[in-house]
């Protein structure tokens, strides 16, 4: 109840006033029911609540735990608002955490609901796009579901990084085809297949966003620039085609 008022009556028409989002192509490719994988290149906070807003469908998205533990009035209001949008708390502070992440997000999608996921991992720091992390494919096997790649434009406008007041811009989404991994039923224990996968996965989400590829994880990229340094583009680009 609480997602549905977030999104139709408190939250929702505020953000359809100021940023207008939309789905300027695929939203054909989100099915009316069942279970799927909606992996999106992350360059806002805010992705997490316009992809959820132009869907007619409840989607869930793991958040990390910090925003759910916090005291006082500000904690209760952040557990309570991040709730509300749909997201659910995972704690990545260690392996069997992460493992635990990634079989909460099989348990949502065996369920028949959507789950979003950001394979990237983490947002962005330069608006390009970053190596993807296999949890996503570890998902899509052990849940027999289907991957679809979304790529979101101008939330990086809307909420710049370090900003703590959003500023009105106008949000676009595209939805790409399914891909379907079926034919790796029983291998996502193979390290080699999860790798091709994410790698499909991530030549999806390149084409469809525009976004210039670094084969580099954007955590790993956010700790060199903090060094005040920018990481160059590697040669490499992800397959085409998982195998």
């Amino acid at each position: 109840m609480l997602y549905w008022l977030m999104k139709h009556i408190f939250l929702g028409p505020l953000l359809n006033l100021f940023f207008r989002p939309k789905i300027i192509e695929g939203a054909e490719n989100i099915p009316a029911e069942g279970g799927a994988i909606l992996a999106s290149n992350h360059l806002a906070v805010s992705d997490s609540f316009f992809l959820p807003l132009k869907l007619s469908r409840r989607m869930t998205f793991p958040a990390k735990i910090e925003y759910f533990t916090g005291k006082g009035l500000k904690g209760t209001f952040k557990r309570w608002f991040f709730s509300g949008v749909g997201q659910v708390p995972i704690d990545r502070s260690s392996a069997s955490a992460a493992q635990s992440a990634l079989d909460t997000g099989v348990r949502i999608v065996r369920e028949g609901k959507l789950l979003g996921i950001y394979p990237e991992g983490t947002r962005s720091p330069d608006g390009r796009l970053y190596k993807g992390k296999v949890g996503v494919a570890w998902i899509a096997l052990e849940s027999g579901a289907p991957v679809i790649p979304v790529a979101m434009f101008g939330t990086d406008k809307a909420n710049p990084i370090g900003s703590k007041m959003w500023r009105p811009y106008p949000i676009r989404i595209k939805i790409g085809k399914p891909l379907d991994f079926s034919r790796y039923e029983g291998l996502s224990g193979d390290r080699f297949v999860l790798r091709s996968i994410t790698d499909e996965i991530m030549y999806a989400l390149m084409e469809l966003s525009g976004q210039e590829y670094v084969d580099v994880y954007a955590a790993k990229a956010k700790e060199v620039q903090a060094d005040g340094t920018t990481p160059e583009r590697p040669d490499r680009l992800p397959e085409a085609k998982a195998g």
